[in-house]
C-alpha cells in the first residue's frame, strides 16, 4: 500500500492498515521540517513528476495507492491520478469535508490566493493561516498588517508589516479568541482544509465578528473515486 500522506487523516489510515498486517509505505513531501511521521515505512521526498511516480508504483509493486495529502495539493493530487491511470493501479483520494457556514458568521469564498489578496484593503489588520509559502502573495499590498501563522519560519527576510507566530494544531477556541483579541485582529484569511485540528479559529472568528476571507479547494481531477473518512477509505483498501 502506498499513503501519499502529511495529513491526520493518512497517519489514522496507515495505522489502521499497519495493524490489520499491511506493508504500508506514507510517503511526505519533505516541507515541514519536523514532520508527525506514521507508523509503518516513510518515503520522504517527491518521485519526479508523474513518469517517476509510475516507475516507483511498478517497482515496488504497490498493489493499492491513496492520496490523502492535503485538499490544495493539487499538483500532487492531479499527478497521482494519471500515474494510477497509467499502471492501473487502483486509487482513491481521502479527502475531509470543507468547512460549511454557521449562523453568525461573516465569509467570503474566494477561488484563490490571489483572489483573497485582491480583497484586502487598508487598514485592515489579518490573521494570515494560509502557509508560509503564500506570504509573498499578500505583503505587497499597502497598508495591511499581518499576523502570519506557520508550523515553520517563513523565508527571511519577513517584510514589516508581517508579525510570525508559529504554531501546529489542535488549536482550542480560547486560545484562537486571546489571539485574535491580543492583535485587534478584524479579518481572518484562510483555506478551506475542513478537519477539527484548525476550526477553532472560525468558531472564535464567529464569536468576535471577524470576517472570515476563505479560499476554496482546487477542483478535483474527474473520474477520481472519493472517500471522506479514514473508515471508508480502509474499507476500500484491497484485501
Amino acid at each position: 500500500m502506498l499513503i501519499l500522506g502529511g495529513t491526520a487523516e493518512a497517519r489514522a489510515l496507515a495505522q489502521v492498515l499497519v495493524e490489520r498486517g499491511y506493508d504500508v509505505v506514507s510517503s511526505l513531501a519533505g516541507r515541514v521540517e519536523r514532520p508527525r511521521l506514521p507508523v509503518g515505512e516513510v518515503h520522504i521526498g517527491g518521485f519526479g513528476g508523474v513518469d517517476g511516480l509510475a516507475s516507483w508504483l511498478r517497482e515496488h509493486e504497490i498493489a493499492a495507492m491513496v492520496d490523502a495529502t492535503h485538499p490544495f495539493a493539487a499538483r500532487m493530487t492531479a499527478s497521482a491520478a494519471e500515474a494510477g491511470a497509467r499502471t492501473g493501479v487502483p486509487s482513491l483520494v481521502l479527502r475531509r469535508p470543507g468547512w460549511r457556514e454557521e449562523p453568525g458568521d461573516s465569509w467570503q469564498r474566494v477561488p484563490s490566493l490571489e483572489a483573497a489578496a485582491g480583497a484586502l484593503a487598508a487598514p485592515m489588520r489579518i490573521f494570515l493561516t494560509t502557509g508560509r509559502r503564500s506570504l509573498p502573495v499578500f505583503t505587497p499590498v499597502p497598508g495591511v498588517w499581518f499576523l502570519a501563522r506557520s508550523v515553520d519560519p517563513p523565508s527571511a527576510p519577513v517584510p514589516d508589516n508581517v508579525r510570525v507566530v508559529l504554531g501546529r494544531g489542535p488549536y482550542t477556541i480560547e486560545g484562537e479568541r486571546a489571539l485574535l483579541r491580543e492583535h485587534r485582529l478584524d479579518t481572518l484569511v484562510t483555506k478551506d482544509s475542513g478537519g477539527r485540528l484548525t476550526m477553532a479559529k472560525l468558531a472564535a472568528a464567529r464569536e468576535l465578528g471577524v470576517h472570515v476571507i476563505m479560499v476554496d479547494r482546487p477542483p478535483l481531477p474527474p473520474g477520481l473515486r472519493l472517500a471522506d473518512t479514514v473508515a471508508e477509505a480502509a474499507a476500500w483498501v484491497p484485501g
